[in-house]
């Protein structure tokens, strides 16, 4: 799966990911629509790379995953407030 961010970086899940990190970014994609606070996603997030993948314990935030989940943290903030990101398309 190839991510853009707002400000239009590209990255492919397959080249930039490990296994254990696509998981945690796809649990962090839902929290980003669930989530009804930045304080519950950012919780949700410590709670994901300390848990890892089956249990597999802490997980290092790399440094993709850090731009991604910036931007994740962007979109939500500006769903809550009701708008888009600054950059973010129609």
């Amino acid at each position: 799966m190839i991510i853009t961010t707002t400000t239009g970086r590209t990255f492919d899940t397959d080249r930039d990911f490990t296994a254990v990190e696509r998981h945690i970014l796809q649990k962090l994609f839902l929290w980003e629509e669930m989530a009804v606070s930045l304080k519950q996603f950012r919780a949700e997030r410590a709670k994901a790379f300390e848990k890892g993948w089956s249990g597999s314990g802490p997980v290092m935030e790399g440094p993709v995953m850090t731009i991604i989940i910036s931007d994740m943290e962007k979109r939500l903030v500006a769903r809550l407030q009701g708008g888009k990101p600054e950059g973010h398309g129609d």
